[in-house]
This record gives structure tokens, C-alpha cells and sequence, in this order.
């Protein structure tokens, strides 16, 4: 059996809210101070806390990469479906003589502004349509439409 090491004593200054929190942290554990300090330091200073931190900052690059392309997916539906109805309603509106046009303006701002309240309170409270979409299509397929 071997003697334990001996170990050397040393003082250090913390700031007040690092040894606040630091106190509070032992007193979680039920540990000293001295053993969360110690323990602290040998992770700083172990080789593996290096591999630890990239393996972090992947893991953190990986989740934001998918939300990215879950963002570029959504964006692509919506100019996508923006696209279709405007090429639609240009191949499929006539022009309207004036004395209509003038009343269709007018219809117009009313209807926009029904729009707007209504877009308010679909993303007020949802679903999304890019969460309906996905159903559609599954439940399509399942009816052979």
C-alpha cells in the first residue's frame, strides 16, 4: 500500500461573485471547496478538455446547421407557393374595365386589411403551413388522390 500524496497548499483571490457561486456549488455537492477547486483545475488543465470543448461547439455547429436548412426548406415553400399563386392569378385575372377597377381598389384595401387580421391570427396561433404540408401530402397519398 502506498502513502498518499501530500498536498501543497495554495491561496487564491476570487472574485466575490465566483466564490458566491462557487460556495454554493460545494454546498450542492457536499463537497469542500478545496476538492471543487482542485477538480476544476484538473479538468482546465486535463488534454481531454480541449477535445471536450470541440466536441461542444460540433455538436452546438451541427444543431444550428440543421436549423439553417430547415430555415432554407421553409423559405424555399414560400417563394415557391408565392410564386405559384402570383403566376396563377396573373394567367387567370382579366383586367377590369375602369369603373370597375375603381370599386375593385376599393374592395381591394378592405380585403387586405382582412388579410393582414387574419395572417395575425393564424401565427398567433397556428399550426404553421409548413407543418400542414407534410400531412397533406401522407394523407393524399393514402387516399390515392
Amino acid at each position: 500500500m502506498t502513502a498518499p500524496k501530500k498536498k501543497a497548499q495554495m491561496s487564491v483571490y476570487l472574485d466575490p461573485d465566483v466564490m458566491k457561486a462557487l460556495s454554493a456549488y460545494a454546498a450542492r455537492r457536499e463537497q469542500s471547496l478545496s476538492f471543487i477547486a482542485e477538480a476544476a483545475i484538473a479538468s482546465f488543465l486535463s488534454p481531454d478538455a480541449d477535445e471536450r470543448r470541440e466536441a461542444a461547439i460540433a455538436k452546438r455547429l451541427d444543431q444550428v446547421d440543421r436549423r439553417i436548412a430547415r430555415l432554407e426548406r421553409d423559405v424555399g415553400i414560400s417563394v415557391e407557393t408565392l410564386a405559384l399563386f402570383v403566376r396563377f392569378w396573373l394567367t387567370t385575372t382579366p383586367p377590369l374595365p375602369e369603373p370597375a377597377a375603381k370599386a375593385a381598389r376599393a374592395q381591394g384595401g378592405a380585403r387586405w386589411d382582412n388579410f393582414v387580421a387574419a395572417l395575425g391570427r393564424r401565427l398567433g396561433q397556428g399550426p404553421k403551413l409548413r407543418q400542414e404540408i407534410p400531412g397533406d401530402i401522407q394523407e393524399r397519398e393514402q387516399t390515392g388522390e
